[in-house]
């Protein structure tokens, strides 16, 4: 039997590795020969299966989930997707199979030739010309193995990589994503001399100090004599620490078969790394022979910052900061954990743009050229390692057969990253117990590099001040804020409170947000989180075959909707049993990176500049940076009318430092006819940065200058309102009459919070209408209707009044006190088709809902019909708007109609009723209607975050009682 086989490593806790190469911070890709490309490929039903005479073909890197086999992806959040306890596995064992030829360059003679596995899911078991080479598990971290003994230069080699899928580590591999099976980052082959950097340190403060620690091998043993290593800064030469030299000699722990070296320097006037100001300096090192020839290079970007903790809080540089992060798995909806640069980028480059400075890396380490994109674009990093036993969590926490494993992924990690100016905190893992596992990687960590805190959530749960826990950090996920706030008051924390997880992303959701913010910002020992997360892991799926599109489908979807034919699955799409559905759709953007609504939100809570306030003088203006100027920014200053104008003016921001106000100059005189008045500055970047180009726009705050007067309507005598035999409006251009609606079709947050549960018991998706009675004069009809539900009978009423130009809708409900907490209470009506355009007055002109409106301006917008609906993966509300004072629904020919409302309310205009939502599980199920569905909502329940977290809070839940609205409709 193969011996790689015989071990059996796929039930092996103990066995982290055999012959891996020690984890390093020397990076060897840009000396590397990439075998990225099609492999020969099978895929056998059991690690100890017979591979077979033939062949196909799989793309490395990618998952074999996505590449045609029946092997197809699986998502589960918190079980595992077998049964067996662990570390066992299921005997059926799905097991990937490469191979590739590779010719070995005849230039590498002599040389040290070392493979690189980028990621492999999850054991790998490495074979070159049928001889056994290594072993490596941990899905997220490369796996290098030495093969000058096993290849010759100028000669072809077969390589075969062996993938496992099941295995112990799948045990504490469990985190909230699809199961998946194959090589998914890039496979190199690279040469370096015997003599080599074996590992490079650096450690750059704020105060210019730079210490550059070497550790040099000879890959033929015993060092050679007089090796020496140096150095330079962006051209400044490094000095050799003669002290640390002398110590090392005396030090019997130095082998001769590994050499240690220091370099340092003080650089004057040091410009620091800060997620703000990400200043880089090219830093290189050179491990030179006797003779002064360069035996080996390291070249790294390094940012000078300072990470500490004082009393309660998080210091960067000396400067509390916040964190305004969110959780980033790596992610593509055509090839599953395989992304490339360009992915990346477009990922923080979005980020950036919507305003957050700091990511963690869910739940492992991402690929590595995101570190290289966080230090060059600014972002604070919790890097975490690939730790989550959730669904076993308590017995492996202090399994000792767990033990090398945990170790070993945790300083492997930080082997890895720590010369990243961006890694700023290390992160023990995720939801997986709390044990002496932890504490044994905690101590490591901590002895290894002591200039970063550690954190783990599940060590912090155990107390948030508790001084004895593996966390420097109290990292909760989920607590509402009230508990957070409680906290920092109690005169008991200890610990900067940042949350690791919080407003779960999932649909139309991140209610409260502004709420949660202007708490975090008001309170000191209050210092931000991470939202949950960053994408929707819907995976292009072919509906003829239910197959993933994969590779194949490049360019099949636009603006967050997938192509004709094809939908974004989630979990239970691809026939499997076991699965927690739509649960993996969760993110703020989606699977093909379109910003969804949220991103607005967040953008305009994260504003580096604030309107504060209106004084005698003028606006006030607040520089809410930690460490920058308003310099990079400029601004336009807008004057939003109620009669339609909006009138611009330039604006000169004020030098301002972090945390400086100033009162500017109203830019306009206010006309004097009494409408309402709203001011925006438009703020975007004066110059071309990094992440966005000039003129980008990076905050809208707006302040109200006057108030909106009641909208008053004079009665036309001798004119009536039409009804029918029912007391229904008669309108030529409404196809359904306003109706009573109480109900929304479930968001997420809805359906898991349990709120659509009683929603469904109480009968609101199914309301009968029954008339009462009709009352009629000269200038109005009276209608009053019941409709009876489980928790008893609402009333409803409408007056209709005949105005100039139109009809005058007042209407009211009253519900009964069991109905304590409805969706919405308001009108529903659908229109003629052919009314295309929406244009209104309020908040916009992204979706808006009560308890998430702080970052959609008043003014006026303006949109097709078709752009208004919002596609969260599953089909449910969306494509509200907040505040809208009027609108106007119109056909290309400037016709349709015109509806003024008696005060700031919630409208949505869409193509589908709320029941066509609800029954829908994908939007390829919807057909949009030829009209418009209109909702005029008196109130409508906020969103909240309750498949994950707290339900809204309780100003945006709707009260029992008699609730009352207007609105006047016209004729355009």
């Amino acid at each position: 039997m193969d011996p790689l086989l015989g071990l059996r490593p796929w039930e092996a806790p103990e066995v982290t590795s055999w012959g891996r190469l020690p984890m390093c911070a020397v990076d060897r890709r840009d000396q590397a020969v990439s075998l990225d490309g099609d492999w020969r490929f099978q895929l056998l039903p059991a690690p100890d299966a017979p591979v077979r005479d033939t062949w196909s073909s799989s793309y490395v890197p990618g998952a074999w989930t996505l590449q045609g086999t029946d092997d197809l992806p699986q998502y589960t959040n918190v079980r595992m997707p077998f049964e067996e306890f662990p570390p066992f596995v299921p005997s059926a064992n799905p097991t990937g199979v490469y191979e590739c030829e590779v010719d070995v360059p005849g230039e590498w003679a002599g040389r040290r030739i070392v493979l690189q596995v980028g990621a492999a899911e999850s054991v790998l078991l490495v074979h070159v010309d049928g001889r056994p080479v290594g072993i490596s598990k941990d899905s997220h971290l490369a796996a290098e193995f030495d093969l000058t003994g096993v290849v010759r230069a100028g000669e072809r080699a077969v390589v075969r990589l062996t993938v496992v899928k099941w295995s112990d580590s799948s045990h504490i591999e469990d985190q909230d994503q699809w199961w998946h099976g194959g090589i998914t980052r890039s496979v190199l082959l690279y040469a370096t001399d015997p003599l080599h950097l074996a590992d490079v340190t650096v450690r750059a403060r704020r105060n210019g100090e730079l210490l550059v620690d070497c550790r040099v091998r000879d890959a033929g043993g015993a060092l050679p004599d007089g090796w020496y290593v140096s150095g330079e800064l962006d051209g400044r030469l490094l000095a050799q620490d003669t002290d640390f030299d002398r110590a090392n000699a005396q030090d019997e722990r130095v082998s001769d078969f590994l050499g240690e070296a220091r370099l340092l320097t003080t650089v004057p006037d040091v410009r620091t790394w800060t997620a703000e100001t990400p200043e880089l300096y090219d830093l290189t090192v050179r491990l030179h022979r006797a003779d002064g020839t360069v035996a080996d290079i390291s070249r790294h970007r390094t940012g000078f910052r300072d990470v500490e903790i004082v009393g309660r809080d998080l210091l960067v540089n000396g400067e509390r900061v916040f964190i305004r992060g969110v959780n980033r798995h790596d992610f593509h909806p055509l090839t599953g954990r395989t992304v490339s640069y360009d992915d990346m980028r477009a990922d923080l480059v979005l980020l950036k743009r919507f305003g957050f400075n700091a990511i963690r890396t869910a739940h492992y380490p991402n690929d590595p050229s995101l570190y290289d994109l966080a230090d060059e674009l600014g972002f604070y990093v919790v890097d975490e390692a690939d730790i989550e036993s959730h669904d076993h969590a308590h017995e492996i926490a202090g399994d000792p057969r767990y033990l090398n494993a945990f170790v070993d992924r945790v300083s492997r990690m930080v082997l890895r990253d720590k010369n990243h100016p961006s890694v700023i905190i290390w992160s023990l893992g995720n939801e997986s117990d709390y044990g002496a596992n932890h504490d044994a990687a905690a101590g490591w960590v901590r002895r290894h590099d002591p200039t970063r805190p550690v954190q783990y959530e599940g060590a912090a749960k155990r107390g948030w001040a508790d001084p004895d826990v593996a966390s420097d950090i109290a990292c909760p996920m989920y607590a509402p804020i009230e508990e957070c706030v409680a906290h920092a008051l109690s005169g008991k924390q200890t610990k900067p409170l940042i949350q690791c997880e919080y407003s779960h992303a999932m649909g139309n959701s991140n209610g409260t947000l502004a709420e949660h913010w202007a708490a975090i910002e008001a309170t000191p020992g209050l210092q931000g989180g991470f939202i949950w997360e960053f994408w929707d892991h819907g995976i292009l799926q072919r509906v003829s075959d239910g197959r993933p599109a994969g590779r194949a489908g490049a360019g099949l979807y636009e603006r967050g909707v997938a192509a004709p034919g094809h939908r974004w699955a989630y979990g239970g799409d691809f026939g499997e049993a076991l699965h927690d559905g739509a649960f993996i759709a969760d993110g703020v953007v989606f699977p093909d990176r379109t910003p969804k609504p949220v991103l607005y939100e967040h953008r305009e809570i994260a504003a580096p500049v604030r309107l504060e306030c209106l004084k005698h003088e003028g606006p006030v203006i607040g520089n809410h940076q930690h460490f920058r100027g308003l310099d990079w920014l400029t601004g336009e200053w807008r004057l939003s009318l109620a009669d339609g104008r909006t009138l611009t003016a330039p604006a000169e921001l004020p030098e301002l430092r972090p945390g400086e106000t100033a009162a500017v100059p109203l830019p306009f005189d206010l006309p004097a006819d009494g409408g309402e008045a709203w001011l925006t500055l438009k703020v975007t970047t004066a110059r071309d940065e990094p992440w966005a180009p000039r003129g980008t726009v990076v905050c809208l705050p707006q302040v109200r200058l006057r108030p909106a007067p009641v909208p008053r309507a004079v009665p036309v005598a001798d004119r009536t309102v039409e009804t029918d035999a029912d007391g229904l409006l008669v309108h030529p251009l409404l196809l359904a009459a306003p109706t009573l609606s109480l109900w929304r079709a479930p968001t997420d947050n809805d359906e898991l919070g349990g709120m659509a549960a009683r929603w469904r018991e109480w009968g609101l998706d199914s309301l009968v209408r029954k008339l009462v009675a009709v009352r009629r004069d000269r200038e109005s009809v009276g209608v009053l209707a019941e409709y009876a539900c489980a928790a008893g009978v609402v009333r409803h009423e409408q007056v209709f009044t005949a105005v100039e130009g139109g009809i005058r809708v007042e209407e009211s409900a009253q519900l009964p006190e069991a109905l304590d907490d409805v969706a919405r209470v308001g009108s529903v009506f659908e229109t003629v088709a052919g009314l295309n355009l929406l244009e209104w007055f309020g908040q916009g002109p992204w979706e808006s809902y009560p308890d998430r409106s702080a970052g959609a301006p008043v003014g006026h917008h303006s949109l097709p019909v078709d752009e208004l609906f919002t596609p969260y993966l599953r089909p449910q509300e969306s494509g509200g708007r907040h505040g809208v004072r009027h609108f106007t629904l119109s056909a290309p020919d400037a016709t349709g109609l015109f509806v003024q409302l008696d005060r700031p309310s919630q409208i949505s205009v869409t193509r589908h009723r709320a029941a066509d939502l609800a029954a829908a599980a994908h939007h390829d199920e919807l057909v949009p209607r030829d009209g418009c569905v209109v909702h005029i909502d008196a109130a409508h329940r906020g969103l909240g975050t309750a498949s994950c977290g707290p339900d809204t809070s309780p100003a945006y839940l709707l009260p029992t009682g008699t609730h009352r609205w207007g609105w006047i409709l016209r004729v355009l």
